[in-house]
């Protein structure tokens, strides 16, 4: 699949190439973060370190944020809260996304047993990780740009890259899909 044509989900809005997760280190930068992203983007909110109540007001207040920037909003949670949030679309691990075509399903993979569950479950496009080290997950071994490329062929989907990305990295990896934690956050302490 050529990765630098404009892409398109199911309900015929442009898929977004740049995505912004949430994370408990990222949240006190997002409101600028979501500001600064150029119009159209994605926003996956995760925040799963809130409680439900609070998780849910956090949702509410981001996502209004992220909708007048015209940003596609992605809820992290199940394909019932996904409705009943007013989210756009889901994300997680291929056997939590639901068999309609609804909502905009972003499916989580880290090797290709992952990206053949996504494909089969009807993913819009899969979150392939961790391409670099990261901070989130420090220890774990990274696929390193030669090992994405290759995981890239096996699907036909849409391939979003995640885990140590940022504009650097991504002119580095030579991918136009990307998404980030820390890597784009408009004001941060380094």
């Amino acid at each position: 699949m050529a990765q630098d044509q404009t892409l398109t989900f199911k309900d015929g809005r442009t898929m977004p190439k740049l995505w912004l997760l949430s994370d408990a280190r990222n949240d006190a930068w997002l409101a600028d973060s979501l500001k600064a992203l150029p119009r159209g983007s994605g926003f996956v909110f995760r925040h799963y370190h809130l409680s439900d109540i609070d998780r849910r007001k956090r949702f509410d207040s981001l996502a209004a944020l992220a909708r007048r920037y015209g940003h596609i909003v992605i809820l992290s949670d199940s394909p019932v809260a996904t409705r009943k949030w007013g989210a756009d679309g889901l994300y997680g691990p291929a056997e939590k996304m639901p068999r309609d075509d609804a909502l905009i399903k972003l499916a989580t993979a880290h090797n290709a047993k992952e990206i053949i569950a996504a494909d089969r479950a009807g993913a819009d496009a899969i979150v392939l990780s961790p391409v670099f080290p990261t901070r989130s997950h420090p220890d774990t071994q990274v696929l390193g740009p030669v090992r994405f490329r290759m995981l890239t062929r096996k699907t036909e989907t849409p391939v979003i890259a995640l885990g140590g990305m940022t504009p650097l990295t991504a002119r580095r990896l030579g991918w136009p899909n990307w998404a980030a934690i820390d890597g784009l956050v408009s004001t941060q302490d380094s």
